[in-house]
């Protein structure tokens, strides 16, 4: 398997990997169908998409969001539903973590996702925030890893 960063014939899989994951447990909001529409907006803005590539097919794939320049948000994180199970959530996280020049890596999540909070624990993430989000009905928690 191979990590692709910011690859643009990527987008479709990254949309669709997303929005089957949204809608496994929540409903896509407005935020979600903005990024639809143009996501390599992420990369204009300074963060990244990324990919992981298994014979020639994308089965995982994360965006970082640019909040400063040493502080990005993993977001949109995704595995294909066949394939969950097997370390790939792990292996994005990990290749978010050796971005160059962040110092901390923060995301949203829910409570009801026990598996992913246990996951973003496992790599050192740990929470900061809980409560309502003022920008997603489906996030109850703030989680940040700082990074050496």
């Amino acid at each position: 398997m191979v990590i692709d960063v910011d690859n643009e014939l990527h987008c479709a899989p990254f949309i669709r990997l997303n929005e089957i994951w949204i809608r496994e447990h929540f409903a896509l909001e407005e935020a979600d169908h903005r990024l639809a529409a143009d996501p390599m907006r992420i990369v204009a803005d300074g963060g990244h998409i990324l990919s992981l590539v298994e014979d020639g097919e994308v089965v995982g794939v994360c965006a970082l969001f640019k909040e400063s320049a040493q502080r990005f948000q993993l977001a949109r994180m995704a595995v294909e539903p066949t394939l969950r199970g097997r370390g790939l959530g792990q292996q994005l996280i990990e290749a978010c973590a050796r971005q160059q020049g962040a110092t901390s890596v923060f995301l949203l999540s829910n409570t009801v996702l026990a598996p992913a909070i246990a996951l973003y624990r496992k790599h050192g993430f740990s929470v900061i925030a809980e409560g309502p989000h003022p920008q997603y009905a489906r996030c109850n928690i703030v989680m940040e890893r700082l990074l050496s």
